[in-house]
Protein backbone atom coordinates (compact mmCIF):
# COMPACT_ATOMS: atom_id res chain seq x y z
CA UNK A 1 0.00 0.00 0.00
CA UNK A 2 1.37 3.43 -1.09
CA UNK A 3 0.73 6.56 0.87
CA UNK A 4 0.29 9.84 -0.83
CA UNK A 5 0.35 13.00 0.91
CA UNK A 6 0.07 16.35 -0.91
CA UNK A 7 0.44 19.38 1.00
CA UNK A 8 -1.16 22.58 -0.82
CA UNK A 9 -1.51 26.48 0.32
CA UNK A 10 -3.76 28.46 -1.62
CA UNK A 11 -4.67 32.44 -2.00
CA UNK A 12 -7.07 32.62 0.72
CA UNK A 13 -9.40 34.28 -1.88
CA UNK A 14 -9.42 30.54 -4.35
CA UNK A 15 -9.82 28.89 -1.01
CA UNK A 16 -13.78 28.22 -2.41
CA UNK A 17 -12.53 27.51 -6.14
CA UNK A 18 -9.94 24.59 -5.00
CA UNK A 19 -13.47 23.44 -2.61
CA UNK A 20 -15.30 23.59 -5.74
CA UNK A 21 -13.30 21.59 -7.88
CA UNK A 22 -12.30 18.92 -5.13
CA UNK A 23 -15.90 18.38 -4.85
CA UNK A 24 -16.61 17.52 -8.67
CA UNK A 25 -13.67 15.76 -8.52
CA UNK A 26 -13.45 13.27 -5.52
CA UNK A 27 -15.54 10.57 -6.33
CA UNK A 28 -13.69 10.00 -9.84
CA UNK A 29 -9.93 10.10 -7.83
CA UNK A 30 -11.98 7.59 -5.46
CA UNK A 31 -13.42 5.35 -8.05
CA UNK A 32 -10.04 5.62 -9.80
CA UNK A 33 -8.66 2.08 -10.02
CA UNK A 34 -6.12 1.55 -7.62
CA UNK A 35 -7.06 3.72 -5.33
CA UNK A 36 -8.20 2.90 -1.99
CA UNK A 37 -9.03 5.58 0.51
CA UNK A 38 -8.89 9.60 -0.34
CA UNK A 39 -9.30 12.49 2.29
CA UNK A 40 -9.27 16.56 2.54
CA UNK A 41 -7.83 17.45 5.14
CA UNK A 42 -7.19 20.97 6.67
CA UNK A 43 -4.26 22.88 8.54
CA UNK A 44 -5.50 23.96 11.94
CA UNK A 45 -3.53 27.07 12.63
CA UNK A 46 -3.05 28.41 8.61
CA UNK A 47 -6.98 27.99 7.22
CA UNK A 48 -5.59 28.66 3.89
CA UNK A 49 -3.67 24.69 3.95
CA UNK A 50 -5.09 21.92 2.53
CA UNK A 51 -3.44 18.63 2.56
CA UNK A 52 -5.19 15.12 0.52
CA UNK A 53 -4.25 11.89 2.23
CA UNK A 54 -4.83 8.87 -0.55
CA UNK A 55 -3.85 5.48 -0.49
CA UNK A 56 -2.79 3.59 -3.50
CA UNK A 57 -2.30 -0.33 -3.93
CA UNK A 58 0.99 0.26 -5.71
CA UNK A 59 3.03 3.30 -7.18
CA UNK A 60 2.10 2.06 -10.68
CA UNK A 61 -1.39 3.17 -9.63
CA UNK A 62 -0.37 5.87 -8.05
CA UNK A 63 1.59 6.89 -11.54
CA UNK A 64 -1.50 5.10 -13.62
CA UNK A 65 -3.55 8.44 -11.85
CA UNK A 66 -0.85 10.79 -12.57
CA UNK A 67 -0.40 10.11 -16.32
CA UNK A 68 -4.85 10.29 -16.74
CA UNK A 69 -6.86 12.77 -18.15
CA UNK A 70 -8.50 13.42 -14.68
CA UNK A 71 -5.72 14.05 -12.82
CA UNK A 72 -4.55 16.37 -15.83
CA UNK A 73 -7.53 18.01 -15.61
CA UNK A 74 -7.88 18.28 -11.65
CA UNK A 75 -4.56 19.61 -11.46
CA UNK A 76 -4.39 22.09 -14.69
CA UNK A 77 -7.33 24.21 -12.72
CA UNK A 78 -5.91 23.58 -8.96
CA UNK A 79 -2.47 24.64 -9.29
CA UNK A 80 -3.25 28.23 -10.69
CA UNK A 81 -4.84 28.83 -7.12
CA UNK A 82 -1.40 28.02 -4.95
CA UNK A 83 0.41 30.97 -3.26
CA UNK A 84 2.60 28.74 -2.46
CA UNK A 85 4.54 25.28 -4.25
CA UNK A 86 2.81 22.39 -3.27
CA UNK A 87 4.47 19.72 -1.28
CA UNK A 88 3.65 15.87 -2.09
CA UNK A 89 5.14 13.02 -1.11
CA UNK A 90 4.36 9.19 -1.15
CA UNK A 91 5.54 6.62 1.54
CA UNK A 92 5.37 2.70 1.81
CA UNK A 93 3.03 1.75 4.55
CA UNK A 94 5.21 -0.98 6.97
CA UNK A 95 2.93 -1.52 9.83
CA UNK A 96 -0.26 -0.31 11.05
CA UNK A 97 -1.09 -0.88 14.46
CA UNK A 98 -4.33 -2.01 15.59
CA UNK A 99 -5.68 -2.26 19.46
CA UNK A 100 -5.42 -5.57 20.53
CA UNK A 101 -8.43 -7.08 23.28
CA UNK A 102 -5.49 -7.58 26.82
CA UNK A 103 -8.86 -9.25 28.82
Amino acid sequence: MLVRIVRMTFQEDKLGDFQAIFNNSKYLIRAFPGNQYLQLLSDPTQPNVRMTYSLWDSADALDAYRQSDLFRSTWAATKVLFAEKPIAFSAENLETVKLIDMA
